[in-house]
């Protein structure tokens, strides 16, 4: 059956010779590769600006009061803001977050058309050191989409750079986000044919860049295009990816972070459940095996992506120019995308409850700051956020810095602050203490600060890492942590330095060698290393080749720090849920209960717990009846191996430092070996600052 929903009738696209099919197909996989590029390219840029607003937040959980009366730097969405900085920021948090919806989409869609989406590559990263190379005082490119050289004043003057949520900050992102008409009218018309080329691109090869396309809707316009190609035997080039996607299964493979019931559809569904589906209006993944109604999604996929953000109007374009089939506008309405693109209040509620510092519920802040700000696109979002700076109300860490502010025990504090509240934990005043001697001893070549940025840019390689594996394996989990810890990591470099972390430096320097991991052990926090060669000054902490914030993205044996504790057998998901942990129960057989993986001293990939290094303040919460505070120890055997021998149960008690915990098996393996164990050192300046895992 012809397809009513592509360009069929377009003269430049049929009657292709069929020579041009596998060429074809490559371009067509390098334009859906721009496009998670694209969608990829905005999220480190809006989260810096975001976490250079000024604010504290405080740690809270379920029943729990651990950190009653303490506060961190850096902002968090609130529910029912009053400032011009709760404000702000939750409307560029929703932002964020509806950047990596798109990113979902996008590389679903990639998996249907038969590509493996990359996340780790060329043109934003060094594929190495994952160092982004795509911001800069000296970058103009939006990348595949526009060189601001090529635009009118005053756009030919916007750098693509990372920074604080300014003026100048906000105007590249009006820019980014405006629709593609607009973004015509900025282009110098000198310089417009550049942006003008047309599917297919005859002139393109494999492994060239594509043209520009001047504006994200025209991007996707493009990718249209692509599968409009009718070949001369009568098959489009949608017709060849979509089987070959398929190849191996029914369907090709597709994760949900948003809409997860589209996946898995509940059986027996209460009526009074929300649900899980945040966005349940927007098609966020491919399930239909029938070719039109694959692609049919796969429009509205586009649709959900452009009138969200970028590019508004495409789906409109790609309508008028097909031949008006009946029917299609009966799915594909470009006039209610407002409502229909809306996440769902009830069950972001439902899932992202919020908490006070007893541990009571409270007003979910982050289904306040998407409901509110979900209403809007994200250009009129972040003209709303303009017109806050325009009044002078946003103050960010920069200005706090510039002001001569520093850090007191009382700024980290409540006034419920009692330091006999769980004595285990570092006083304020040795943290302010700490954060304020990262900035004053910062050496003349800024080596603190370097560290801090490293560490961002680990902890955001923590998150694409694993999304490489994401969309190829079912079993791979998406790594929740290591989101909310890359905003974390970057917080904190702008709240102690007052200046945006320095991702353009890779995890490592060009200039380190890698550690063999065949050779070597690398270990996970200060002074714990078990490998003969690699003894770091106990006063640092582990290499920053490991810093990571989640335990999908550890890579190795020893690698995992911990924030929370996990199974030794893998799978769940970190976050406290007490189900994920050592589970007994009365008549069990010893081989049924699971031990939970020790921090710095777990077994392989991904059972590592999170967050490397270890806060000084990271406590492990309670578990639930039933389930004991037991661990596994484990020594390892020789290089190149070094397979892991458990040998003994570790027990841990509830509010016990994770640090400490990870001190005794470090003990325990040294014992077991017959060496000396070294006297513990205290914390460093780096594990005081760092925040404890949320």
């Amino acid at each position: 059956m012809k397809s009513t929903l592509l360009f069929t009738h377009d003269d430049r696209l049929k009657k292709r010779p069929v020579s041009f099919k596998e060429v074809d197909e490559q371009a067509l996989h390098a334009i859906v590769q721009a496009a998670v590029n694209v969608e990829l390219f905005t999220i480190p840029l809006y989260m810096t600006s975001l976490y250079s607003l000024q604010g504290m937040h405080e740690i809270n959980s379920k029943g729990n009061n651990f950190y009653l009366g303490r506060t961190w730097p850096g902002m968090a969405a609130t529910a029912k803001p009053a400032t011009a900085n709760e404000k702000a920021f939750n409307a560029v948090f929703s932002v964020f977050v509806a950047e990596m919806l798109h990113l979902q989409i996008v590389s679903n869609l990639a998996k249907v058309i038969g590509y493996e989406p990359k996340f780790t590559c060329e043109p934003l990263q060094d594929e190495q050191t994952y160092a982004w190379k795509c911001y800069g005082d000296d970058k103009t490119v939006l990348p595949h989409i526009l060189d601001f050289k090529d635009c009118i004043a005053p756009f030919d003057k916007v750098k693509v750079k990372t920074g604080a949520m300014n003026k100048e900050q906000v105007r590249l992102f009006l820019a980014i986000e405006q629709t593609e008409t607009d973004a015509e009218k900025v282009l110098d018309p000198d310089k417009i044919a550049k942006y003008s080329e047309k599917a297919p691109f005859d002139n393109w090869k494999p492994g060239t860049d594509l043209p520009l396309f001047g504006s994200i809707g025209n991007m996707y316009l493009q990718l249209w295009n692509y599968l409009s190609i009718t070949y001369t035997d009568g098959v489009t080039l949608w017709d060849i990816v979509f089987e070959k996607g398929k190849a191996g299964s029914d369907v090709a493979l597709q994760k949900e972070i948003f809409n997860p019931e589209r996946l898995n559809p509940k059986l027996a569904p209460d009526p009074k459940d929300p649900g899980d589906d945040e966005y349940p209006g927007i098609a966020t993944s491919i399930q239909n095996t029938e070719s039109e109604a694959a692609l049919l999604d796969a429009m509205n996929m586009i649709n959900g992506i452009t009138d969200q953000g970028e590019g508004g109007g495409v789906i409109k374009q790609i309508l008028d120019r097909m031949n008006k089939s009946k029917g299609v506008h009966e799915y594909v309405n470009p006039n209610v995308v407002q409502d229909q693109f809306r996440p769902s209040c009830p069950v972001l509620k439902n899932k992202y409850p919020s908490f006070t510092a007893t541990g009571a519920d409270a007003p979910s802040a982050k289904a306040d700051a998407r409901d509110t700000f979900g209403k809007m696109d994200h250009f009129e979002t972040f003209a709303f956020v303009m017109n806050l700076l325009m009044e002078g109300q946003i103050e960010t860490w920069d200005q706090w810095h510039a002001k001569g502010n520093s850090w007191s025990a009382e700024s980290l504090q409540t006034a419920a602050y009692d330091p006999t509240h769980n004595p285990q934990l570092p006083p304020s005043g040795d943290i302010a203490g700490a954060l304020n001697r990262l900035k004053l001893n910062d050496t003349a070549n800024a080596k603190n600060f370097e560290l801090f940025s490293r560490a961002s840019t680990g902890a955001i390689a923590g998150v694409t890492k694993v999304l490489n594996d994401y969309f190829k394996n079912p079993k791979t989990q998406f790594p929740y942590p290591s989101m909310g810890g890359s905003g974390d990591r970057m917080s904190i470099c702008w709240a102690i330095f007052g200046k945006a972390p320095d991702i353009s430096l890779g995890v490592t320097s060009p200039d380190d060698k890698p550690i063999d991991r065949t050779q070597r052990l690398y270990h996970a926090c200060q002074g714990m290393s078990l490998d003969d060669v690699l003894k770091d000054n106990p006063e640092t902490c582990a290499t920053t080749a490991i810093y990571h914030t989640c335990k999908g993205s550890n890579d190795c044996k020893t690698e995992g720090g911990c924030g929370f504790v996990q199974k030794t057998t893998g799978g769940g998901l970190c976050g406290g849920k007490a189900t994920a942990f050592y589970k007994t129960q009365p008549g069990w057989p010893a081989a049924n209960a699971l031990p939970f993986s020790p921090p710095a001293d777990n077994a392989c990939k991904a059972l590592g717990g999170c967050a490397v290094p270890i806060s000084a303040s990271q406590m492990y919460p309670a578990v639930k009846d039933g389930e004991e505070y037991r661990m596994q120890l484990y020594d390892f055997g020789d290089k190149p191996g070094f397979k892991p021998k458990s040998f003994g149960i570790l027990d841990y008690e509830k509010g016990e430092l994770v640090y400490d915990v990870a001190w005794k098996a470090y003990k325990a393996v040294l014992e077991k070996r017959g060496l000396p164990v070294p006297e513990k050192p205290k914390p460093s300046d780096l594990r005081l600052a760092f925040p404890p895992s949320t």
